[in-house]
């Protein structure tokens, strides 16, 4: 095997990042070195190469970027028993204690010590990445490698659609990133009764249609509360996904959501939020599920059976691009223009 690898590294303090050569990872007993087929851009990896607050009080350069991949494994740990070389896997990226209370209670993903790949320790954007094979999550065969790289956005999806029960239910997504399409798609598979997906950009709201959205609404043209409560009766929905971690989709899916109905938070804020927690949340009985990562590992088993079986998410995937092309990768996602893209080493 060759010494070094190629990898996208946030070399430095600052927006950016560059292409660099690495030393190949060495193997702790427990670790498994996988060579990766192909990797995928996240939101996280947005605020890192943009350098915003949350990167700024977080990174310390120099860090591999990225979390969500698909490969083989090709070197094993000496205290490594279950893993195999040839392996096809990917990971949870997120490093739990296991002391914790969440985690021996188990909750290890809302650990209160954790660390993320790709963020905290070097990640995926490169040939080769170190997993620990605590971390590791096999793939069943028949899911391709640019469908089986994005099994931890999807089990966002899928932990924060299924907070509530929404078989039957009218749903609304706010913010139709990637995940957000996601849990149109979650939505839809699930039995989900009518599903309103509500984006400013129409080349996101027309990939939500694609993937099983009854109404789509740009709040630019249209205003979402009344929409949706014209088209429900006046009755609103039972369940609001909030994806975007916008002040105004928030208000819009507190405006919108039934008495005693329920709110999935998983779109990341930048700023405070001021709710009137009286009329909007306790008199009208709503729940608020704050939602972070997945279940580790029942979101993982539930995000598998759904990719193998009803669940199809190419029409997110928009650009395949080589890891080399990451400028205009990241450039495309700043546009808005796009759903999801995937970077081969």
């Amino acid at each position: 095997m060759q010494s070094k690898m190629k990898a996208l590294v946030k070399d430095k303090i600052g927006a950016g990042a560059a292409i660099m050569l690495m030393e190949i990872p060495k193997l702790g007993p427990h670790d498994v070195l996988v060579k990766v087929i192909c990797t995928a851009i996240c939101g996280t990896d947005l605020h890192i190469y943009k350098w915003n607050k949350w990167a700024a009080s977080r990174i310390k350069p120099p860090v591999v970027m990225g979390h969500e991949m698909s490969g083989n494994i090709v070197k094993t740990g000496s205290a490594v028993r279950n893993w195999y070389e040839g392996d096809y896997v990917t990971m949870e990226c997120h490093k739990t204690c296991g002391q914790c209370y969440q985690c021996k209670t188990g909750r290890g993903h809302i650990c209160s010590d954790y660390s993320i790949l790709g963020v905290d320790c070097n990640g995926c954007f490169a040939e080769y990445v170190r997993v620990p094979e605590s971390n590791l999550w096999a793939i069943d065969q028949q899911i391709p490698p640019e469908i089986a790289c994005l099994q931890d956005p999807v089990g966002n999806a899928v932990l924060a659609t299924t907070s509530a029960d929404i078989s039957g239910k009218n749903v609304m997504v706010t913010g139709c990133g990637a995940i957000g399409l996601f849990a149109v798609g979650v939505a839809r598979v699930l039995g989900a009764a009518k599903i309103y997906a509500v984006d400013v950009i129409d080349y996101r709201l027309n990939i939500a249609e694609q993937m099983g959205s009854t109404r789509t609404i740009n709040p630019l043209k249209l205003n979402p509360v009344e929409e949706v409560l014209l088209n429900t009766g006046g009755d609103g929905v039972d369940v609001v996904v909030e994806m975007s971690g916008n002040k105004q989709c928030l208000h819009y899916g507190l405006k919108t959501v039934k008495n005693g109905g329920h709110i999935a938070l998983l779109g990341l804020p930048e700023e405070k939020i001021c709710l009137d927690l009286t009329n909007e949340v306790i008199f009208k009985g709503v729940t608020l599920a704050g939602i972070t990562g997945r279940e580790i590992f029942a979101t993982w088993y539930k995000t598998s059976a759904l990719l193998k079986n009803i669940l199809d998410i190419r029409h997110v995937i928009t650009h395949q691009m080589k890891l080399e092309q990451f400028r205009d990768a990241f450039r495309i996602i700043q546009s808005g223009q796009c759903g999801k893209i995937i970077l081969y080493p």
